[in-house]
């Protein structure tokens, strides 16, 4: 067998992992096959001579591939959209219900919270947390010392964890609230829903919001019920130490819905989707 022929029976054999380690750093299922194949086309040129072991060389350069695109969609203030790639040929990309499948395997909101981490920490964080990378082989990634890779990673995962900023928040006795609130929702049942709010809950959108599709402000259970029911795709995630709901289709950021939960009621909802404001949020995952 033919050098070549090894490096990419190889490679194939790592895509798989090489694949996760990408779609966790980048967000994107697209990104991260353009990484991957980027990744192919550096082994390609640099061919296996003197790479003692290919796996790890393989997942630091996709690493350092994802480390670039995070830094140059940082500096332009994007973030990843998806659209349906054509299919065509043997490197098929994935159809919009797989990449809902891989977003729901590794949990939208932790994906939702990992965009809010500056390039170095989600690297840092998803190779040491996720895949158990040690800090001496991240430092090189990164252009860090172990001892800043790991101080990287431990910023990283404070945020993933979430940071209050409103007094002891009781999150599992919120969390019951908000995924009742969810079900009544989502089930169109009015009863259900006026019981979970406060009789004088207001819910107020930001202007982003509003031209997104939110409500106009509404006061009372019902008012706010009649605006609420039926809308889909919330899920929960924490707002600054409390259990609020974000709104992401194809994982990219839209809508963060801040509540103020009160004796087991809803008793205010804030829709924020203005990209300034919500970039000054503090989002962190749900502990499960």
């Amino acid at each position: 067998m033919d050098e070549k022929k090894w490096l990419a029976d190889q490679f194939e054999a790592n895509r798989p992992h090489l694949r996760a380690v990408a779609y966790r750093m980048l967000g994107s299922v697209n990104e991260a096959e353009d990484a991957v194949q980027e990744g192919w086309l550096r082994l390609s040129r640099a061919g296996g001579t003197g790479i003692d072991n290919l796996g790890g060389w393989l997942t630091t350069t996709v690493a350092r591939v994802c480390l670039d695109m995070l830094r140059t969609r940082r500096s332009r203030r994007e973030e990843p959209l998806e659209t349906p790639a054509p299919v065509a040929g043997p490197d098929m990309r994935p159809s919009p219900e797989h990449e809902a499948m891989l977003a729901d395997s590794v949990g939208l909101a932790l994906l939702v919270v990992l965009q809010t981490l500056a390039p170095a920490e989600r690297v840092a964080f998803v190779l040491h947390d996720m895949f158990d990378l040690s800090f001496d082989e991240i430092a090189p990634i990164v252009g860090r010392s172990p001892t800043a890779a790991r101080q990287l990673a431990s910023r990283g995962r404070r945020r993933v964890q979430g940071r209050a900023t409103v007094a002891d928040p009781d999150v599992a006795s919120q969390r019951k609230v908000v995924d009742a609130f969810l079900a009544a929702t989502r089930r169109g049942d009015v009863e259900a829903l006026v019981a979970l709010l406060d009789p004088d809950v207001v819910l107020r959108a930001d202007a982003a919001a509003l031209r997104a599709g939110a409500s106009q402000e509404a006061r009372g259970a019902a008012a706010v019920a009649t605006a609420l029911l039926g809308r889909r795709g919330a899920q929960p995630v924490l707002v600054d130490g409390a259990v609020g709901l974000f709104v992401a289709p194809g994982g990219r950021l839209r809508v963060v819905l801040r509540l103020v939960i009160r004796d087991g009621r809803i008793a205010d909802i804030e829709a924020i989707a203005d990209p300034d404001n919500l970039r000054k949020i503090n989002l962190g995952v749900l502990p499960s």
